[in-house]
């Protein structure tokens, strides 16, 4: 059986839907799950006592990076060590690609790549890009202007449901993909200057200190500031726009147009008065 987790994300409930598409025989592991739910675990990293991964060959662990680096360091370690004793046999992880170093985030993928080729299961390393979608709702105008700071360079960002697909294509053959380490960036790329130019709107980006100034208004939580500034930094730096892509490998169809998912986020995120900050 396929056990994935994080259930009630975005991306594992693609994956999720994907997957029962394909005939595959998994369930889902969530903290939210309720007694009696059929086929979904209560699986809480922050709680060792409720990994039960008995009768799961396949694990697709979906990162736990919403945290500190030591926090999400810990959860990794112990869903890991958790597989190791109950026999899982592979364990599918959903990292960060390669030109994500830079991120504020990057560590807790990495150390948890390296425990996963020192462990005794079988691993493949999926290194997702960052969304389309995500880029979308960091670059939201505001009174017709988008001012987040990514500066002109192009980003490498990818379809969530591009994603997902990549992740289902592994999981129907684990065996046929271990010890693989796919780097799944977008195959196209955009500037913010382009995705203005979708929104019919301007672009005149701030400082990253009036960008970080306003990042620092709750309800934000104190980790959060720093992982969005790594992105807006890594950015206009020039540091998000991939050399090239296994995403087409894994994936059966045409990547979806990620311009027009970052338009579409950003239009939805605009629409709330949060979403303009």
């Amino acid at each position: 059986m396929i056990l994935i987790t994080g259930g009630s994300g975005h991306l594992s409930t693609l994956v999720a839907q994907k997957a029962s598409v394909a005939g595959l025989h998994f369930a889902t592991g969530s903290r939210h799950a309720a007694g009696g739910q059929h086929d979904i675990r209560r699986i809480d990293f922050d709680d060792p006592g409720s990994l039960d991964f008995s009768e799961v060959e396949t694990l697709l662990l979906v990162s736990a990076g919403y945290a500190e680096d030591d926090v999400v360091i810990e959860r990794h370690g112990a869903v890991i060590a958790a597989a190791e004793r109950q026999s899982v046999r592979h364990i599918v992880y959903t990292s960060l690609t390669e030109t994500g170093d830079h991120l504020g985030f990057a560590l807790a993928h990495r150390w948890t790549e390296r425990r996963l080729q020192q462990s005794r299961m079988a691993w493949t390393i999926l290194r997702n890009g960052l969304y389309a979608e995500l880029i979308g709702s960091l670059a939201v105008p505001v009174d017709g202007v988008i001012r987040a700071p990514f500066g002109s360079a192009s980003i490498s960002a990818v379809a969530r449901e591009d994603l997902a697909d990549a992740a289902v294509t592994v999981l129907a053959d684990p065996a046929s993909h271990a010890g693989a380490i796919y780097e799944l960036a977008g195959t196209d790329a955009f500037t913010i200057a382009d995705l203005a130019r979708e929104l019919d709107v301007d672009y005149l980006p701030e400082s990253l200190t009036a960008a970080r100034q306003r990042l620092t208004v709750p309800p934000l939580l104190p980790f959060q500031p720093a992982m969005l500034m790594s992105i807006y930094s890594a950015s206009a730096a020039g540091f998000l726009q991939a050399a090239g892509s296994d995403l087409r490998r894994l994936t059966p169809d045409e990547p979806r147009n990620i311009l027009q998912l970052a338009a579409a986020a950003a239009r939805a995120v605009g629409q709330h008065p949060a979403g303009a900050r």
